[in-house]
């Protein structure tokens, strides 16, 4: 019996139904996306270490995987996990008790002669800012049960990741829809994006973490570890950072009539904490991958409100991956103007020997 389908509206349905059972998928995983884009993250970040050892030195797959597994977990989930609960904690207690917050900004009123806003608007910021902050950032309190399973998908996805790493990267690059130079491409963009968002990211924000800390701390500034911890989490914001840490202390400082405190505060943050901040920046760019602050702020906008915490590393990649995906389509492009050009001047040479 013959198909009723010519093999033109059959490979158009083919292509439909995989794209509907894929959105069925995609739909059905949404709640969990982020144990993917983190095992891929951590699978960029482990694998010079899995190569090392697995590659090079012929230890064993699920040996060297499940290592790196339990490193990440004690070196990276557990303290980052810590301080998000606290972060998440202070922030919800501020949003409860407002009082000591709207008592700053009356003496910021009163040290400037300038209303900042009411009362009721500050309430407000705060309480929507606690909401917001227990949202993006992961908390067992909030879902004890999802966060266990996207640690699992994570780690699940990664072992296999590694353990079958040949078939994962020909996989890629056998149903990525992109040349071989275009998937190089886009392979070192996630590279410099995890290295300078990630890795050296990381490094620079706890680096100004410790120092917004311990200055706080020096000029007895109330609550240092916790603003220690903002600082760090701030320190991913680019130009912003850590400033909107360490310049109202000192501000607040001022506003309470100690001087010394609150100058030496402004002081440290500017002549140190910045200085370091852009030392450390233009040292690790070279290595860890120059990716422009333009790109990092927008793309922690973009992402952090869909990814959450994530957002911060999958929003510049995806502008990464914009950027470089028009680059390709110009240069493809005009490499298609060029050939249809000399097909074109080929066909006018043909011609003329033809009337010769």
């Amino acid at each position: 019996m013959n198909n009723i389908y010519t093999p033109q509206q059959q490979r158009i349905l083919l292509i439909a139904s995989l794209i509907i059972i894929a959105g069925f998928i995609l739909f059905g995983l949404s709640g969990y996306i982020s144990a993917f884009l983190g095992a891929g993250i951590l699978y960029v970040v482990f694998r010079p270490w899995f190569t090392a050892l697995a590659i090079k030195r012929n230890w064993n797959r699920s040996l060297v995987t499940t290592l790196l597994i339990i490193f990440s977990v004690v070196v990276i989930i557990m303290p980052f996990l810590t301080l998000s609960l606290l972060l998440i904690d202070r922030i919800q207690y501020y949003s409860q008790h407002t009082e000591d917050i709207l008592n700053l900004v009356k003496k910021a009123e009163e040290l400037t002669g300038y209303k900042i806003t009411s009362q009721q608007n500050v309430q407000t910021i705060l309480r929507q800012g606690g909401t917001y902050a227990s949202r993006i950032l992961p908390s067992i309190a909030g879902g004890a049960l999802d966060f266990i399973v996207i640690l699992g998908l994570m780690f699940f996805t990664l072992y296999f990741m590694f353990v079958q790493q040949e078939s994962f990267q020909k996989g890629l690059q056998k149903y990525l829809p992109f040349k071989r130079d275009t998937q190089k491409e886009l392979g070192e963009s996630l590279k410099n994006n995890v290295n300078a968002n990630v890795l050296g990211q990381a490094l620079v924000s706890l680096v100004q973490g410790v120092l917004t800390g311990a200055t706080l701390w020096i000029f007895g500034v109330p609550d240092a570890l916790f603003w220690g911890t903002v600082a760090f989490f701030m320190a991913f914001i680019p130009v912003l950072g850590t400033p909107l840490v360490w310049g109202p202390a000192g501000l607040i400082q001022l506003s309470q009539g100690n001087t010394g405190q609150g100058a030496g505060i402004l002081l440290v943050g500017v002549i140190v904490i910045i200085n370091i901040d852009n030392l450390l920046r233009i040292m690790l760019a070279k290595r860890m991958g120059d990716i422009h602050p333009l790109v990092t702020l927008a793309g922690i906008v973009l992402g952090v409100p869909i990814f959450g915490i994530l957002g911060l590393v999958v929003g510049p990649l995806l502008l990464s991956y914009f950027i470089v995906l028009i680059d390709v389509f110009e240069r493809e492009n005009k490499k298609q103007e060029k050939e249809v050009a000399l097909a074109q001047e080929q066909v006018e040479v043909a011609a003329e020997q033809g009337k010769k």
